[in-house]
């Protein structure tokens, strides 16, 4: 009798005994698997590339302005040219803009810093208003807009307070954003249209860059040549 109690009493112990051991083991299991799990995460979420965005083009940088606003000295002109530049230069947009009562040089002549703003800004915008329509000088720089990129893609005009009859002849062509309706919506617009353009400068550049590969075709001019490809488009 004290023999089969002994017997019963040591199979339960090794019964005990080896559940537990599967517990750990299968703890032990359990923590590879985690570890395992954990590794392959921090495979998997790996820093990011840093893609080329349209705001880090090279070709973007080769003019010092994105945008030119164009505007008349009313005073009513001056502040709605500011609401725009305002928006466009707030990040994430951070574009980059002239407006002739900020960023003129002092002492400079009108044209002079008119005409070179307007050579190195990528995109002009045209704020048309009944005062921009009796401007001399607005009149002269839509003139220079037209003559250096026609038919290029790199002129927005924003119609304001003026009616479709006084709208410029030499713009007939062209689309043009009212601002009349809803400014904010005209603001996007004007953002996006940006954006496009210079994403398809960085396009231009990279497809050119394929086909200028070999050293030979690689010119000192060669910048000109994929920006003035990008504004035929």
């Amino acid at each position: 009798m004290h023999g089969w109690f002994l017997k019963l009493f040591k199979s339960g112990t090794q019964n005990k005994n080896s559940k537990a051991g599967e517990k750990s083991a299968g703890g032990a299991s359990f923590e590879s698997k985690s570890s395992s799990s954990a590794s392959s995460e921090g495979t998997s979420v790996a820093k990011p590339q840093q893609l080329k965005t349209a705001l880090s083009s090279e070709l973007r940088w080769k003019r010092k302005y994105d945008v030119f606003v164009c505007h008349s000295f009313a005073q009513k002109d001056t502040e709605e040219a500011g609401r725009l530049v305002s928006f466009l230069e707030t990040p994430p947009r951070s574009l980059r803009c002239f407006l002739w009562h900020r960023d003129s040089c002092p002492g400079g002549a009108i044209s002079t810093e008119f005409c070179k703003a307007l050579e190195n800004s990528h995109i002009r915008a045209l704020l048309i208003t009944p005062s921009f329509v009796q401007d001399d000088w607005c009149s002269y720089m839509m003139h220079q807009t037209l003559a250096e990129r026609p038919m290029s893609n790199t002129m927005i005009p924003l119609l304001l307070d003026l009616a479709h009859s006084q709208y410029p002849q030499e713009l007939r062509f062209y689309y043009y954003i009212d601002l009349s309706r809803n400014p904010d919506y005209g603001f996007n617009v004007v953002n996006k249209t940006v954006q496009s353009y210079l994403e398809k400068l960085i396009q231009s550049e990279e497809e050119l860059n394929h086909c200028l590969g070999d050293s030979s075709c690689a010119s000192d001019g060669r910048d000109d040549t994929q920006e003035s490809n990008v504004m035929s488009v």
